[in-house]
């Protein structure tokens, strides 16, 4: 296992890269940067780590485009998942871990490869619908921190345009963000070590949302949709490889 000292410039190039796609598209960075950083510093180092990194991230959006937030949603997303995670937790602690996973993963693969496939994309037309999407974000937040997957896959059946969707995925994001970070510093989790690392990898961070910006806005809307899916899609088979592997 290399330490997070000499591991410095594997680290900056891991966070240019998941922070990039988290700008340009609004979530994703974890997909990619949790199970390589765990590789390089281990995942008590990576897990506060992409946790400091994400809400540096959702914030520095959120200065410049909060805007484009849809609050009403977002609030409701918000107050629902704190709602769902004590449920979650209680399944964390059952016997069918395994299982949950799975269906959580093919799920996720089956709606996006149908979205992919399909001409015609179903629709949400009230904000009423907020809630339950954000409750199963809980869930799946308390139970295995993946609350991500159920408040994207809400976005794209609203049919936000590219920059709505990605300044309220942030709007989102940045407070629930918060809880886990304070969980984290409860834990003891904050060491020397990581906040190095952090501080360290800043600028690159920074200079990767601007070009994630960029590239966010160059973007034509059909074909961010598909993207997203296509980011669905990888999210659910590393799901399944994690789960099948034990990783």
């Amino acid at each position: 296992m290399m330490t997070p000292e000499s591991s410095i410039w594997i680290v900056l190039a891991i966070l240019f890269l998941s922070s990039f796609v988290r700008s340009a598209f609004g979530f994703g960075d974890a997909l990619l940067a949790m199970p390589l950083l765990a590789m390089a510093v281990g995942i008590r180092t990576a897990t506060p780590l992409v946790a400091l990194i994400a809400s540096t991230i959702a914030l520095a959006i959120l200065l410049g485009n909060w805007r484009q937030i849809r609050f009403a949603p977002a609030w409701r997303l918000i107050v629902s998942t704190l709602a769902g995670i004590p449920l979650g937790l209680w399944f964390l602690k059952g016997t069918y871990d395994t299982m949950l996973k799975l269906v959580l993963a093919l799920v996720i693969i089956g709606f996006s490869g149908w979205s992919l496939l399909a001409h015609r994309h179903p629709t949400i037309k009230h904000e009423r619908w907020a809630p339950v999407f954000g409750f199963a974000g809980g869930i799946l937040g308390g139970a295995y921190n993946t609350n991500g997957p159920a408040v994207v896959i809400y976005g794209t059946l609203r049919h936000w345009p590219p920059a709505s969707f990605r300044a309220t995925l942030q709007g989102y994001f940045f407070p629930t963000g918060l809880l886990i970070l304070m969980g984290h510093g409860g834990a003891g989790l904050w060491t020397g070590g990581v906040l190095r690392l952090y501080l360290y990898s800043l600028p690159v961070v920074l200079a990767a949302v601007w070009v994630g910006d960029m590239v966010h806005r160059r973007i034509p809307p059909g074909r961010f949709d598909r993207v997203v899916h296509i980011l669905l899609l990888l999210i659910g088979a590393v799901l399944i490889v994690q789960t099948l592997t034990g990783i």
